[in-house]
């Protein structure tokens, strides 16, 4: 047995090194660390690695701007549009970018929480190697951690992200959302409401539950209240029943139990929900009145989804029937409510043409890549050729099948 105190039985050396215990110092404090505290806790961290000038941006709700959080010892600036600007590109790349400046570099680090994009982090430095680089890098990851935890026991997060006021409707929309982008090597997400500010009756929700990954589209008729309300319980009658390991039909008749039993016979909401086997890209929907979902092949539109059609949520359908469709590795499924079509332009011509929208969405996929930053560009420039007109609520969500095994994550080889 060896007598170093920081070897293992396997001789791997366990000794700290500055990194770890930067990393750890942090892990440690943040347990117990009330969230105004963690401001000064990044400075201080990012101190110890020789920078300064500490600004920490967060995503605002449309996906436009990153607005400086406000905090003891942090430099609140200006918001930095996301398009742009030099945080912007740390922000869309997920990637490190420096910029020089006089005395050293200004280094903006993209903030992730699993792929979700949070924000950015900001110093100075006088200088920055790889290895700074790398620690950084790993640094804002766990930032971006602390900031969604804490995020769930105070407002400033949320506040420091609001670019205007937001409704009380929106208020309970964005409540119930789960992150708005998720990626694993075998299958993305990415999803977007509008207006975002004032969103009332529009919602979505997804969960990969092993190597199925679940997902629906909501729609509750009007736009205010009521609308909110009945998006909300929709909601939860359909996390309740997925959480019950239901197939897709029984998922529809329990959320359609739950609007019939808590509002009058004229209320309803439209519905689409999804089961993908992200092993086989087997994929399997019921459409409870639903515009049809587009299939993206080498980002083009190959053909509309077309499929059986039941009531809508709330007026006691029939069993739906389920399409099936066989992805093939790289395929993308756009969803969208009908606020997306149904828009009317400055001209007052409606907004209806599935291929204008087919048109715009080929364009935009030629350049943006991720999930996330499709939706993101698809939903500015669909608002922009509608004269920036939003009157309805619309959803935005896309889903990407690449296939594969993610087993390789949970392999660790510390040999190399």
């Amino acid at each position: 047995m060896s007598d170093d105190p920081t070897a293992s039985a396997s001789g791997v050396d366990r000794s700290e090194g500055f990194g770890e215990r930067l990393l750890g110092t942090m892990i440690d404090r943040a347990h117990e660390m009330p969230p105004q505290l963690i401001a000064p806790l990044v400075a201080e961290v990012i101190a110890a690695i020789g920078g300064r000038d500490v600004s920490v941006l967060l995503q605002d709700y449309d996906q436009l701007t990153l607005m400086p959080l406000a905090g003891r010892r942090l430099l609140v600036g200006q918001p930095e549009p996301i398009d742009g600007s030099i945080a912007g590109r740390a922000f869309l790349s997920d990637e490190l970018v420096e910029q020089a400046v006089p005395g050293g570099v200004r280094v903006f680090v993209p903030l992730l929480d699993g792929t979700d994009r949070v924000g950015v982090l900001v110093f100075t430095a006088d200088k920055s190697d790889e290895y700074d680089r790398r620690l950084a890098s790993r640094f804002a990851g766990l930032v971006a951690d602390v900031i969604v935890t804490k995020g769930l026991y105070t407002d400033r997060f949320f506040q420091a992200r609001r670019r205007q006021p937001m409704s009380l409707t929106a208020e309970m929309q964005w409540s119930l959302l789960p992150p708005l982008s998720m990626a694993t090597p075998q299958v993305a997400v990415a999803g977007m409401l509008e207006p975002a500010y004032d969103v009332a009756g529009d919602s979505f929700d997804y969960a990969l539950n092993d190597d199925v990954l679940h997902v629906a589209i909501i729609d509750a008729m009007g736009h205010g209240l009521d609308a909110a309300v009945m998006a909300t319980v929709a909601v939860a009658a359909y996390r309740h029943a997925r959480r019950g390991d239901v197939d897709l039909p029984d998922l529809y008749a329990a959320m359609d139990r739950a609007i019939t039993a808590q509002f009058a016979e004229d209320r309803f909401l439209t519905a689409q929900m999804v089961r993908l086997d992200v092993a086989s890209g087997r994929m399997r929907w019921v459409n409870a009145g639903h515009p049809h979902p587009l299939l993206l092949r080498h980002r083009h539109v190959v053909r509309t989804l077309d499929s059986p059609t039941t009531l809508p949520v709330g007026f006691g359908g029939a069993d739906p029937q389920v399409s099936e469709e066989a992805l093939e590795p790289g395929d993308r499924v756009l969803f969208f409510t009908d606020g997306i079509v149904e828009e009317r332009l400055p001209s007052g011509e409606r907004f209806s043409d599935t291929q204008r929208l087919i048109d715009v969405l080929e364009q935009v996929e030629q350049g943006a890549g991720s999930v996330q930053e499709t939706v993101r560009r698809l939903s500015h420039a669909l608002k922009r050729d509608r004269g920036g007109v939003t009157s309805d609520d619309a959803t935005l969500f896309l889903l990407d099948w690449r296939g594969g095994s993610a087993d390789h994550l949970a392999e660790i080889d510390l040999s190399r």
